[in-house]
């Protein structure tokens, strides 16, 4: 399968070498290949879209509602990232988002403690918006 640009806009690079696009569901979709799976994080269900997709519901700013469902799905996530164009969106594509990307890093083997860094160095400085969202990528690590 044809992966993403690794120079593309919001294309986090995993150490494994596995690809993510983050993006913001209030911009417009970017230009080229599609998701062959996407994970919408949202307080509302998201508007439909023509490839798979899950919903995790969570607020913006906030934390996963159903924390045991957003590791296995994230869990999937990173999974999929080995042979799919997966992608991982919120409303900005910052927090939400920058979170979820930190959790995939650290399932990829990177430590918890240098997992928010990681993602704001090679996605977004602005990455992971909140005390808790740290928080919870470093508890991420612990099952």
């Amino acid at each position: 399968m044809d992966s993403w640009n690794p120079a593309g806009e919001g294309v986090l690079r995993l150490p494994s070498g596995r690809l993510v696009r983050g993006r913001g569901l209030r911009r417009p979709l970017p230009e080229g290949l599609t998701p062959t799976f996407a994970v919408h994080l949202l307080g509302a269900s998201p508007p439909p879209v023509a490839w798979e997709s899950r919903w995790l519901r969570w607020p913006d700013f906030l934390l996963p509602a159903d924390r045991p469902a957003a590791r296995a799905v994230l869990s999937e996530t990173w999974r999929r990232a080995e042979l799919d164009r997966v992608e991982v969106a919120c409303a900005g594509g910052r927090g939400r988002t920058g979170t979820a990307l930190a959790c995939l890093a650290v399932l990829d083997g990177v430590p918890a403690a240098e997992a928010v860094a990681y993602v704001r160095g090679h996605y977004h400085p602005r990455a992971v918006e909140t005390p808790w969202q740290r928080r919870y990528v470093m508890r991420f690590a612990e099952g």
